[in-house]
């Protein structure tokens, strides 16, 4: 499909075709495109744009990123169709680990995952050789590396499911989730959730990242003290609802 560019969708239409593409590649599951689908509906609530308070979370998710002792960003099939590049340009300004791990696991799928950010120039990506287990999580996405997610005290989880946000939680760790739906159990359980559309949040997180990396330690502390991610979501879901309103 050839999409011109002076059509209205024509971003949304072009990323439908790759995802489409990747998905007959065995990078995306199919179920991924259903979740792709829901999530445009969400930021078509935002008005397609980085809001306020999507920005306010990005600097505090950048803040936590500088702070940890061992950052580790996962990637999924769609993370990695969507914002690989991207990804891989914000673990090397962290820098921080990159981790494939799938709902939808096979090691033939975690393989085309990984050789797919491979191409895209990740190096030394973790997730080919899971040696852990998520304590309270069902497999198979309870599976991780010793030196990655299982050691991690942060963890970024961009288009995260509830059940490993949470777990993950229970461990002990800061999470950082990107989720256009305020309302899901992964928005809630995240220490930090970024309401936003993924390819806007990842260079958001790099370009905050940049900016603050020669803050002293006590202001990236302070930052991320003051933040309170409830009032966020809040102000999110807020947001949302007076741009419906304000369309009709």
């Amino acid at each position: 499909m050839k999409v011109p560019r002076s059509h209205p969708r024509y971003r949304s239409l072009k990323t439908r075709e790759e995802l489409s593409r990747l998905s007959d590649e065995g990078v995306v599951a199919r179920t991924g495109l259903i979740a792709h689908g829901r999530g445009e509906a969400f930021d078509y609530m935002l008005g397609e744009r980085t809001q306020p308070f999507a920005a306010k979370a990005a600097r505090v998710a950048a803040a936590r990123l500088l702070l940890a002792r061992n950052p580790v960003l996962s990637v999924n099939g769609n993370v990695a169709a969507l914002a690989g590049t991207e990804m891989i340009a914000l673990s090397k300004a962290v820098p921080a680990k990159l981790e494939v791990n799938l709902f939808h696991r096979s090691q033939a799928r975690i393989e085309k995952v990984a050789a797919h950010m491979e191409r895209l120039g990740a190096k030394g990506i973790l997730g080919r050789r899971a040696t852990e287990l998520i304590p309270g999580l069902a497999q198979p996405r309870a599976h991780c590396t010793a030196e990655g997610i299982f050691s991690a005290d942060v963890v970024f989880v961009p288009l995260e499911d509830g059940d490993r946000a949470e777990a993950l939680v229970r461990m002990g760790k800061a999470v950082i989730a990107v989720d256009l739906n305020p309302l899901s159990r992964t928005a809630k359980t995240a220490t930090v959730t970024i309401v936003d559309e993924l390819t806007r949040a990842v260079p958001n997180v790099t370009k905050f990242v940049m900016e603050m990396k020669k803050w002293p330690e006590a202001r990236l502390r302070r930052l991320v003290d003051d933040y309170d991610n409830g009032a966020n979501l809040l102000t999110a879901r807020k947001t949302m609802a007076e741009h419906v309103i304000g369309e009709h």
